[in-house]
């Protein structure tokens, strides 16, 4: 007799379920999608023509989702914009949206597809879960109608959401999260009225999940962490690589050792854009990650990481960021300063004459301290020490404390802060602390072809940030990135 197919996949589910409970580990895997994008238009296309291409995307991730539960993976993160792409108007994003229900509703999309009206994208995604036995993050779009009778109802009648939803490996709706941080380019969706803060139990750990820009804010992404203990934050993200700081990989590596916990980075993947970069990121730097800005494909990317990281015994030991830079006096020795910017931030800047010395820059309330040793200077290669303390964005403006040990572009000190990709010179060690006014201080070391250095690097218990044994690789940046949220000023974009 052959077992039936819901036989063998509760067989199938009871076993992960009971190999999950007896490891301290789970799989995890994140897709970067080169997303197929729509034909660019002002006004709506038929509901057929946006399934179709939303289905054509869905094609790609069905792939990837099979391969990583048959690599063992218990959870998947595809990337935000990754079913539909972006740069919609309002108006023609509308027939790619769908009404999305609390997850308290119990819901199986895949077993019963018409309980709240037509979801063909959430049948399908709930499908593939169900049948790979596998977690399944998404980014789609949530559309909720609304009246007169609510005075921030839009004037179409309708709220339209960028929107996260997780499916757990039975199909079920365990998670929905409408972006709250939207990039000032996503016009074509509305602001929730409040932060939500989603997360969900599993067999291995309790998740959170938020989207893209809301990485740099501390509603949700500190609150998850901090307040509501997650283990683990899944991240949709299209990321536009900004050197020298925040490229994905950097910067979101350096945001899960800062905050010391696991993050699932899934990037889209866009050479023009300038989006690349997804990892499996771990408070004690990258399980792996993924980043090439040369050719137009994806990858799948799994690893194992600590279900509970909390509880592991390499767990990392809190930071008090400031202690080592504020204990000691500034260094002495020449200490000429200059300006110099980085996209819109003016920063102080030292230029580093010798190849080894102390050096301190200051500017508001943050000293940066830095001391160093080259292994090969280059003559083609200048490099400084940089501090910015204040706020960054045109629009919507938000409070960064900075310092850096940064390769300029050429020997032109006037290019000190533009974007350089590539470095000759080795150091045989470094060592950078600052006054920070903030415990939120995120660790970036970055190597030559925009690489990160897993493993070569420490973050001290007083605050610096120092190389073990030297840099294996020529040296882009070292970085400690400090966001003071209580000194942002209030959204201008929202209601």
């Amino acid at each position: 007799m052959v077992p039936s197919r819901t036989l063998v996949r509760a067989v199938v589910f009871s076993l992960a379920v009971l190999q999950a409970l007896a490891s301290d580990t789970f799989i995890a895997a994140v897709y970067e999608h080169a997303v197929i994008l729509p034909r660019p238009t002002l006004t709506r296309v038929s509901p057929d023509d946006a399934l179709a291409l939303m289905n054509r995307n869905m094609d790609v991730l069905e792939r990837a989702i099979k391969e990583a539960a048959q690599q063992g993976a218990h959870i998947i993160v595809t990337p935000e914009d990754g079913i539909y792409g972006w740069l919609f108007t309002r108006e023609a994003i509308y027939p790619y949206l769908e009404d999305i229900p609390d997850p308290e509703v119990n819901w199986i999309p895949c077993t019963d597809p018409t309980r709240f009206g037509p979801a063909p994208v959430l049948e399908r995604l709930s499908c593939m879960a169900r049948n790979n036995s596998i977690y399944v993050a998404a980014n789609i779009g949530d559309k909720k109608p609304c009246n007169s009778s609510d005075p921030k109802c839009p004037s179409d009648g309708r709220y339209q959401y960028n929107t996260d939803v997780v499916f757990d490996s039975e199909g079920k709706l365990v998670a929905r999260y409408h972006k709250y941080n939207l990039f000032r380019q996503e016009t074509q969706f509305d602001y929730p009225k409040e932060p939500e803060f989603s997360t969900f139990e599993t067999p291995f750990g309790k998740f959170g999940i938020f989207t893209c820009f809301d990485i740099l804010f501390r509603e949700p992404a500190v609150v998850l962490v901090s307040e509501l203990q997650v283990d683990t934050v899944l991240f949709p993200t299209a990321w536009m690589n900004v050197l020298p700081f925040l490229t994905a990989v950097e910067f979101h590596s350096a945001w899960a050792m800062g905050m010391r916990v696991n993050l699932l980075s899934a990037n889209t993947h866009n050479r023009v854009m300038s989006m690349t970069g997804s990892g499996l990121f771990t408070p004690n730097g990258p399980a792996t990650y993924y980043y090439d800005s040369k050719t137009e494909e994806g990858r799948l990317l799994v690893a194992e990481l600590s279900s509970r990281p909390r509880l592991s015994p390499t767990y990392p030991p809190a930071v008090n960021w400031s202690s080592y830079a504020t204990s000691i006096k500034n260094f002495s020795g020449e200490n000429k300063t200059f300006s110099g910017a980085v996209r819109r931030d003016i920063f102080t800047f030292s230029e580093l004459k010798y190849k080894a010395g102390n050096y301190t820059v200051c500017q508001k309330d943050l000293c940066c301290h830095l001391t160093y040793q080259m292994s090969n200077q280059s003559k083609d290669e200048v490099y400084v020490l940089g501090a910015f303390d204040g706020l960054h964005g045109s629009v919507i403006k938000y409070h960064w404390q900075v310092c850096t040990l940064l390769k300029c572009k050429n020997t032109n000190l006037s290019t000190c802060g533009q974007p350089a990709e590539t470095a000759q010179t080795k150091f045989d060690m470094f060592s950078l602390s600052g006054t920070f006014g903030t415990n939120y201080v995120f660790p970036e070391v970055l190597y030559s072809g925009v690489q990160l250095a897993p493993g070569e690097f420490e973050v001290l218990s007083d605050g610096r940030l120092q190389s073990k044994n030297g840099t294996s690789e020529p040296l882009l940046t070292v970085t400690l990135f400090g966001r003071r949220y209580e000194k942002d000023l209030p959204h201008p974009l929202r209601n």
